[in-house]
């Protein structure tokens, strides 16, 4: 959904909270302090008959108590989705006009939404990790650990992620790249039986079990494609990732990185999903 679309859906606040209740509740609106569906509706407010409290849609979502008009909540969304590298608070601020605050606030609420968890991967899977970070004036040198074939640095942040050919991403920040570290990610995220690609880092060794078959390229020979034996595919996704960290939001908070992983992996996972902005609202409404 585009800008233009929100606009014409949801052109006042009661279209917008009309939405948001269907998407929630689906006509059975339930008290999110009991659970209780003994509710008495009064314009959009709500009363719990067995805890007598009372309740709107946003209360326990990314708007509650916000004082920004939920069609700014919605075309925030709408850009947000529709900004393939991110979009920054800055710019954001401008095309909604609120501050820069409000905007960075409304953008990490947004990308909260945006967490997935989702099913296990299977079938051909490939695993990589890659580094962000470092500030700007340490680049003229690399302080990497000895045996760690160029991958730590001690100004950077590990990012450790797989994705199944033909399907969906999954990745986190992480504190290390050790054998231990990127082998119980794998499990975690993969189904027994698949097919795991690496390049020939040492802490990929010992994959090829009862649990996975496991390949790798070495890239440390020139090899980057052996066959069906490659990693571009999750190198592909570290790119986009990289160009919109490096691109939009220049650098950000170890903090709040994950925020930000999330954001790309979401948006790579539903590329084509012409119902993403339901499930976005979905999300925000249900976290």
């Amino acid at each position: 959904m585009n800008i233009i679309q929100v606009y014409k859906q949801f052109p006042t606040q009661e279209d917008c909270i009309i939405h948001l209740e269907k998407v929630r509740w689906n006509g059975k609106p339930k008290c999110p302090y009991c659970k209780s569906l003994r509710v008495t509706p009064n314009e959009h407010r709500y009363h719990c008959n067995a805890c007598n409290t009372s309740f709107s849609v946003t209360v326990g979502t990314i708007f509650h108590k916000t004082k920004v008009d939920f069609q700014k909540w919605f075309l925030a969304i709408s850009l947000v989705l529709n900004a393939k590298k991110g979009i920054s608070a800055r710019q954001l601020a401008r095309d909604i006009e609120v501050n820069k605050n409000t905007a960075w606030y409304m953008l990490m609420r947004i990308r909260k939404a945006m967490r997935e968890y989702g099913d296990l991967l299977e079938g051909i899977i490939e695993a990589d990790e890659t580094y962000v970070g470092g500030k700007n004036k340490n680049k003229h040198w690399d302080d990497k650990d000895k045996g760690s074939q160029g991958r730590s640095t001690k100004s950077k942040t590990p990012i450790i992620g797989v994705i199944q050919r033909g399907g969906k991403v999954k990745a986190q920040k992480s504190r290390n790249v050790t054998a231990r570290t990127l082998q119980t990610f794998i499990k975690a995220n993969a189904k027994q039986g698949s097919h795991i690609m690496t390049d020939e880092w040492l802490s990929y060794k010992g994959l090829d079990t009862k649990n996975f078959k496991h390949s790798f390229v070495k890239h440390g020979q020139g090899e980057y494609v052996n066959g069906q034996i490659y990693t571009n595919t999750m190198e592909n996704f570290w790119a986009l990732l990289k160009r919109g960290i490096f691109g939009q939001y220049h650098q950000l908070s170890d903090r709040h990185l994950q925020r930000y992983i999330d954001e790309f992996c979401f948006r790579f996972n539903n590329r084509g999903n012409e119902n993403v902005f339901n499930e976005v609202l979905l999300q925000a409404v249900t976290i």
